[in-house]
């Protein structure tokens, strides 16, 4: 473990909560450490409320701060006193603690409290921090976890099997602690949870989780190296196989998903072990897990006996439940497959990277512990399903509320770097779907800062390029859902009479040619989406209403509009919809410039003001109305409708 603690940042902290917050900063931006909302750290302090008296508080971490970013306002103050009342009871349920954790808080607007507030609160020592950090859990999850911490840390840790997290587990330790704790002691085990550790001050308990935590990783590379990087590489996949899988997956989960593929070096070496099906089915390495990748991952590709497995375990432990259960849906999470790598699904790019980042560091510790330290062990699967089950855990997935419209589709734009495209992308990202976008333009790369874009520099008219780019969004996301085509071209203006026939060409490469490429490769992604696959097509005002000197254009997208309704034909029977928008005056696109702007509007006797606004309505068109329209009709408003062309013009008299 890397010491990041930095004394000069440290000495302008106003309170020992400033530097609680600090300390929380460096131990949950440390993957190895804390991943996704783990871990949880306190502060035991005095506070002076507005009469001026002043007692014992305790702020702790709020449920729904990530600990890489927490701030002041992260943390619940807590009566400490009120928590030690609560410690001294014989039992408590969850429903009870919660509430008087809650009701201990003397800030009504601060987060609910972690629900090891009262582990917290017992720890005798004003700051403490919590971690599940790799290579403690890599020592913990074998046969004999107790016995392997005790080698590495001797008597300088307080050992605590495992106790589900809340009251029951600060009674535990409540009970174990006067018989194991002394002057010496630095920290605390829990066995396949993490690590505690305290100090009077935030810097020392952060100095002690570095120097256990760094005898631990000393240990193993003594004891359990890591297995040596393999130059094997996985076989190139099919990305209808990508696609068939990811539907089967989606109607499993009855929601669509995304299905994000992963061959790095440590998935292929973990995917190719010939002991795969064991060591991947025993179980996460803490419970915490198990919201994000469920208990354990699908080994190879059948959905169905996924399912059915998935199942049993819930009627095997539905008693468990504290009130009545609702099973949550049986499809997997990861996914481990010889030749597909290491998969990971979710309703959101988001949630899929999630799991992943969990399961990158799960490998290795597999790894280890399977074949260095007797064989990795997990706990039981009945102490797992009560951490999924658990209402307190289930919480932590509803904090970002309910996922967008498009949550789980995936689509792929062209013209994506600029103008309509750029705009569809932006829409379609913002009701959550997962975008590849294509343009010739490199800056499509990086034209989004999110998870779930993937910008490929292509020239649509290279066949080969845009199919190899098909290929990259399916490794990434999955499969297909929507086709949004808005690259275009004017091409050189200019009348029939003297019009080059190479540039009439070279306008129907791009908006007609590379279409019916495009159209051509995705329809069998199309075809698989598990919920129904959707085209929408920008079209123009000029295919009802051409101009002159503008034949180039208008007859190419005349054409595509053919080819729209003749796609909506013939590809009805596998529940895709191709509908196509007709935009008119949209000047915020390449299409446009300042010298055709004037141009044009010189040519109908027009300020370029009026120009912009040559419609019935007297309104400007802009991008973002045509994406809005677009990327509407692959939603379920226009569930019914297919082979429709709708215009968005303002009201065009030519049109009308």
């Amino acid at each position: 473990m890397e010491d990041r603690w930095n004394q000069a940042s440290t000495r302008c902290l106003e309170s020992a909560l400033d530097e609680c917050v600090y300390g929380s900063r460096l131990i949950g931006s440390d993957p190895d450490l804390v991943l996704h909302g783990g871990g949880n750290t306190s502060i035991k302090t005095p506070f002076t409320d507005v009469t001026g008296d002043s007692f014992d508080a305790l702020f702790v971490k709020g449920s729904g701060w990530d600990l890489a970013t927490i701030e002041r306002r992260g943390f619940a103050p807590l009566n400490l006193s009120r928590l030690r009342d609560l410690l001294a009871l014989d039992s408590l349920s969850d429903t009870d603690m919660m509430r008087e954790l809650k009701a201990s808080s003397f800030d009504p607007d601060a987060p609910a409290p972690s629900v090891e507030s009262l582990l917290h609160a017992y720890i005798p020592h004003q700051a403490v921090q919590h971690s599940h950090a790799d290579a403690i859990v890599s020592i913990t999850n074998v046969v004999d976890g107790e016995t392997c911490v005790r080698e590495v840390f001797g008597d300088s840790v307080v050992v605590i099997p495992y106790v589900m997290p809340g009251f029951d587990l600060a009674k535990a330790v409540a009970v174990r602690w006067p018989d194991e704790a002394h002057d010496h002691t630095v920290g605390m085990v829990l066995l396949n949870h993490g690590l505690f550790t305290f100090g009077e001050t935030t810097a020392e308990a952060y100095a002690r989780h570095h120097q256990l935590i760094s005898k631990a990783e000393r240990w193993l590379d003594e004891h359990a190296p890591l297995p040596a990087p393999t130059s094997a590489a996985l076989p190139k996949v099919d990305r209808l196989v990508l696609s068939d899988l990811r539907r089967r997956i989606s109607e499993s989960a009855n929601r669509p998903m995304v299905l994000c593929r992963h061959s790095d070096p440590v998935s292929t070496r973990f995917v190719q072990r010939i002991d795969l099906e064991s060591i991947a089915t025993r179980g996460p390495l803490t419970p915490d897990h198990v919201i994000r990748t469920r208990r354990v991952p699908m080994v190879g590709r059948d959905v169905e006996s996924y399912g059915r497995a998935y199942a049993e375990y819930f009627d095997k432990h539905e008693h468990r439940g504290r009130t009545g259960l609702t099973m949550l849906d049986a499809a997997p999470r990861i996914v481990v497959d010889v030749d597909l790598g290491v998969l990971t699904a979710g309703r959101t790019v988001g949630e899929a990277d999630i799991a992943f980042d969990i399961y990158e560091h799960t490998m290795p510790a597999l790894e280890r512990a399977e074949d260095h330290l007797g064989g990795y062990v997990a706990l039981e699967p009945e102490h797992i399903f009560d951490v999924e089950y658990w209402d307190l855990e289930q919480a932590k997935l509803h904090l970002a509320g309910p996922p967008p419209a498009l949550a789980g589709n995936i689509a792929i734009v062209t013209g994506a770097a600029s103008g309509i495209g750029r705009a569809c992308a932006a829409e379609l990202l913002a009701r959550g779907c997962a975008v590849g976008g294509i343009d010739k333009d490199g800056s499509v790369e990086t034209a989004f800062d999110n998870p779930a874009w993937l910008g490929l520099t292509v020239d649509v008219t290279d066949p080969t390029a845009q199919t190899a780019a098909l290929d990259e969004v399916v490794e990434r996301f999955g499969g297909l859902d929507i086709v949004i085509i808005a690259a275009g071209i004017f091409g050189v203006g200019a009348a029939i009479s003297q019009l080059d026939p190479t540039d009439f060409r070279a306008v129907q490469a791009v908006n007609l040619d590379s279409v019916l490429s495009l159209l051509h490769a995705t329809h069998p992604l199309l075809a698989r989406s598990p919920t129904g696959g959707r085209v929408s097509i920008i079209g123009s005002k000029n295919v009802a209403a051409p101009g002159r000197g503008a034949v180039a254009y208008s007859a190419s997208k005349a054409a595509l509009v053919q080819v729209a309704r003749i796609a909506a034909l013939e590809w009805a029977d596998d529940g895709i919809r191709v509908n196509t928008v007709h935009p008119d005056a949209v000047f915020d696109t390449g299409l446009w410039n300042d010298q055709l702007l004037a141009e044009r509007a010189h040519l109908h006797g027009l300020t370029v003001d009026e120009y912009r606004i040559r419609n019935l309505l007297k309104t400007e068109i802009t991008s973002a109305d045509v994406a809005r329209l677009a990327v509407e009709l692959c939603t379920d408003t226009f569930a019914k409708t297919t082979g429709a062309q709708i215009p968005i013009d303002g009201g065009n008299d030519r049109v009308v």
